[in-house]
């Protein structure tokens, strides 16, 4: 068993580790970004990375009280599956109005890796090189997208 000490320990160690392993890969307009603390620019999206014992996952995140206006971006987004696909060369799950771990209403898509556990070490590679690629298709699809978001 970890304390909660060790726990925080454990994933800071690996958030520092992954974005000291990403620092020097530019964004898609070929500027720096802190990649585990990404800024979308709009208000209410997010694009959320997690690493827990059992998993670990990449996603987009929509946050929007309104659940109306939520849906209405998922539904934007629902329009540019296709460019998220290409982006990513993956299908991604959807999901739309559901409770994160804080009980707010949220919709999210995301690719989820089962099978991995953040706090064994020997694991981190194979979680970065799920993130990694992940990540940086995200940033491509957004450079592409995000014009499309930023009037609301």
């Amino acid at each position: 068993m970890y304390t909660k000490a060790e726990l925080s320990r454990i994933r800071k160690s690996f958030w520092t580790a992954f974005g000291t392993y990403m620092r020097p890969i530019p964004n898609a307009q070929g500027r720096r970004v802190n990649w585990q603390n990404y800024k979308t620019g709009v208000k209410e999206i997010y694009f959320r990375m997690k690493a827990e014992r059992g998993f670990a996952s990449v996603g987009i995140e929509i946050t929007h009280r309104d659940e109306e206006l939520q849906e209405l971006f998922f539904e934007q987004f629902g329009q540019l599956r296709k460019i998220l696909e290409e982006s990513t060369k993956e299908a991604w799950e959807w999901k739309l109005h559901e409770q994160n771990e804080f009980g707010q209403v949220i919709s999210k898509i995301e690719k989820v890796k089962p099978g991995v556990n953040v706090l064994n070490e020997e694991e981190w590679p194979e979680i970065i090189s799920f993130l990694k690629p992940r990540m940086i298709a995200l940033d491509e699809f957004w450079d592409l997208v995000k014009p499309g978001f930023e009037d609301y």
